[in-house]
């Protein structure tokens, strides 16, 4: 990580998209993403990258994807902040209140 005068900017980092989203890849950084069927501490590969940018001036893009993957290991399960879902009708005395929490993957990004 290079500091300029008030912006960050990284040598290397990679996007790529799992469970309809889109995530930022650095290596050595841990993220939380959409859950994923493995257990905890084996290895996983994210064949859907979007963005590479391995140097200064080395950026790819894919069209749709790159061919390289993302190597990463699971670290734990576990869930999000509650979420409250209040549907209310009014003059009807129609009220409904239900919480949701989404289950997590955290992956430590191994290499890009």
């Amino acid at each position: 990580m290079v500091q300029n005068k008030e912006t960050y900017t990284f040598e290397r980092y990679a996007i790529f998209q799992t469970g309809g989203k889109q995530y930022q890849a650095l290596e050595g950084k841990t993220i939380g993403i959409e859950k994923l069927d493995v257990a905890e501490g084996a290895s996983v590969t994210f064949d859907t990258v979007l963005l590479r940018k391995t140097g200064d001036n080395n950026i790819e893009v894919g069209k749709p994807f790159l061919k390289t993957a993302i190597k990463a290991t699971v670290v734990k399960h576990l869930r999000g902040p509650k979420i409250i879902v209040f549907k209310f009708k009014r003059r009807k005395k129609q009220m409904r209140k239900q919480g949701h929490r989404q289950p997590i993957t955290v992956v430590r990004i191994e290499s890009i």
